[in-house]
């Protein structure tokens, strides 16, 4: 992202297509991303056996050095053999591994494995883009891939980083890097709503919206993998039938890892439709901050609520408001949103998971609890005005923190993810 003068002036963006490389290229491609593999590990494993017997970190310039080194052993020789570029490029990410793990953003760096996704970055001084054909260093010919944006001509792209990737269902792609112009921010809506997350509907609004809810505000649990999961029982059963190491069990592999793909994709494009039209309908959205990673001990709910995509939502959300001047507002997890009373504030002493509707005994009122509890985090987040403006504990989607929820205005957002 480009700020100039407190203005957000361009934005990073990607567009990902599917890739096609010949069998040569696709030889030259698997040797990068091993020797991509290789400096990757070596680098953290000296990372990390110097931090326990020294207790001292190793900074980027060491690492740099390090793979100099590297490429003059005999053993290790075929570094040479592919384009520098992605190397350093692998050098960089893992020292941003480590930037994000330290301020807490991220776990610590894990080691690459030969038989999960594979990658390699390549910056300018490493590939060509011509008229919509790319050339990538080291590899022969043009890398044929699939322009997927209709409204974007791919001559005028100029990207900035190319990475090459292959998922382990055997399907390549390419994701272009560009810089480009902020969009315009769309005319404002006056509307605010709440959301909240569940496992029985994936989320209840406060207020319906047509087309994207039903007359409720519910919207409905895709249940993406329970659709496929007795397929992908019978591809995993077929696997281990097959003998290690053998073409067959590789056969299978691809096909486990294909049904894996299929509800990977189907569930990140519900989570983009539902995130692109709540950020289009509304000017404010105020959600729960839950703790999944809390939540999946569980062992009752670990499944259900892995499924659900619930931490991939909040990111789209987030990066979207962000991008189009939209406000995110995030509620404190333990504000009591399904306990209280949205019409008068009364308080429940105890609310159990099974009971799904209650009668407020303030002023009678009938509650749907995750209607009620998606009302509550309006109010919550000091996005409407009633009687039940409690002041919970809300974050923004970004710098500044705000002190109370009944202290809060309505504001373009300024930052990234909320920190957890």
């Amino acid at each position: 992202m480009i700020v100039l003068s407190g203005k957000i002036c361009g934005v990073r963006s990607a567009y990902r297509c599917r890739a096609y490389p010949t069998p040569e290229q696709a030889a030259v491609l698997n040797r990068t991303f091993g020797c991509v593999r290789v400096v990757w590990n070596r680098t953290l494993a000296a990372r990390h056996a110097r931090y326990h017997a020294e207790g001292k970190s190793t900074s980027y310039a060491e690492t740099d050095r390090a793979l100099t080194a590297m490429k003059k052993l005999p053993e290790l020789a075929f570094l040479n053999e592919v384009s520098a570029v992605p190397l350093q490029q692998t050098l960089r990410h893992q020292h941003t591994a480590f930037t994000a793990f330290f301020t807490k953003r991220a776990r610590y760096p894990r080691f690459k494995s030969r038989h999960g996704r594979q990658s390699a970055s390549f910056t300018r001084a490493a590939f060509r883009m011509r008229d919509g054909a790319l050339t990538l260093g080291k590899t022969p010919g043009v890398l044929r891939y699939v322009w997927s944006w209709p409204d974007v001509d791919v001559t005028t792209v100029d990207p900035t980083t190319v990475t090459v990737s292959r998922d382990p269902d055997g399907r390549w792609f390419v994701t272009f890097a560009v810089d480009v112009e902020a969009p315009a921010a769309p005319e404002p809506t006056g509307q605010v709503v709440g959301v909240d997350l569940g496992l029985k509907d994936f989320a209840v609004l406060s207020q319906p919206v047509p087309g994207l809810t039903d007359d409720e505000g519910r919207i409905a649990h895709p249940k993406h993998m329970e659709r496929r999961e007795r397929r992908l029982k019978r591809y995993q059963r077929m696997m281990a039938r097959k003998q290690r190491g053998s073409a067959n069990r590789a056969k299978a592999k691809r096909k486990v890892a294909r049904a894996h793909s299929r509800v990977r994709d189907a569930r990140r494009d519900f989570l983009h439709k539902t995130s692109t039209g709540l950020v289009r309908q509304f000017d404010a959205i105020a959600v729960e901050d839950l703790n999944v990673a809390g939540m999946v001990r569980n062992r009752s709910l670990a499944k259900a609520i892995s499924r659900t995509g619930w931490g991939e939502f909040r990111t789209l959300l987030s990066y979207k408001a962000h991008r189009d001047g939209r406000h995110l507002a995030v509620v404190d997890r333990w504000y009591p949103s399904s306990k209280t009373c949205s019409a008068c504030g009364h308080l429940l002493a105890k609310l159990s998971l099974s009971t799904r509707h209650w009668t407020c005994p303030g002023c009678g009122t009938l509650h749907d609890r995750d209607i009620n509890a998606a009302k509550n985090l309006v109010v919550a987040a000091g996005l409407a005005e009633t009687v039940n403006a409690c002041g919970a504990d809300v974050r923004h989607g970004g710098p500044p923190s705000v002190r109370s929820a009944v202290n809060q205005e309505l504001s373009r957002v300024t930052g990234g993810s909320p920190s957890k």
